[in-house]
């Protein structure tokens, strides 16, 4: 009987997972330079072209790197890294799909401000308070939405789980986006933004993590409730 011979991408998903494997067993570490593409291909029995093509694919995924003139080597594997094709789904998704991330948002949002209120310290929490000032100092919108992203990035660092803040800010970006254009359509929802945060941060320096659960939830439903709006 004839054996079909695989296609193309099966080969190369054998590949990718045979170079994931290599890194779960700690053949290949972080930071470490790969083998030539000719030396892995002969080793794991495979073409150098399904080689190539997973080799492409795990460097789109952050997972490996290309640097010039020296070879192809393992990232460090961080969370930021490896999650930046997530953040390109919450890029690119329509608005109701961007409602659903927005859900996630609030749910994620909502438990790292709330671990955060319990675990933060008086030097994150004069940098939160910094960009809270500079939301209320700015009447310009791009200024505005920087130090928006700011707050909440250092919010969700303060919470100290690098994924969970990695999570958060790759959600972000499409969402402030979506706060921009409201502002031009809403002349109060900076104002009403600015009062949200300051919710936020007092519940912070009270170390309340109830409250902080709570504001910072109320604050990611505002703008959710606002694109639900536009699809109806």
């Amino acid at each position: 009987m004839e054996v079909a011979t695989p296609v193309k991408g099966t080969v190369t998903q054998r590949a990718i997972g045979q170079i994931k494997q290599m890194i779960t067993d700690g053949t290949l570490e972080p930071g470490q330079r790969l083998p030539t593409e000719r030396d892995l291909a002969a080793r794991l029995g495979l073409s150098r072209s399904s080689m190539r093509e997973a080799i492409r694919a795990l460097t789109v995924l952050g997972v490996l790197e290309a640097r010039h003139g020296s070879g192809i080597y393992v990232t460090r594997l961080e969370a930021g890294d490896l999650l930046e094709t997530f953040g390109l789904v919450a890029e690119i998704s329509p608005k109701a799909a961007l409602v659903e991330l927005l859900e996630v948002r609030r749910i994620l949002e909502s438990a790292a401000t709330a671990q955060a209120a319990a675990r933060i310290d008086e030097e994150q929490l004069a940098t939160v308070a910094g960009h809270l000032t500079a939301m209320h100092e700015t009447s310009d919108a791009e200024d505005f939405i920087t130090a928006d992203m700011a707050f909440h990035g250092a919010i969700a660092r303060a919470a100290g789980n690098d994924v969970l803040a990695a999570i958060i800010e790759r959600l972000s970006s499409r969402t402030f986006r979506a706060r921009v254009q409201r502002g031009h359509e809403d002349a109060d929802a900076f104002a009403r933004a600015r009062e949200d945060h300051g919710r936020i941060y007092h519940a912070l320096q009270a170390r309340d993590p109830e409250a902080a659960r709570s504001a910072a939830a109320a604050h990611v439903r505002v703008v959710e409730e606002w694109l639900r709006s536009q699809l109806d």
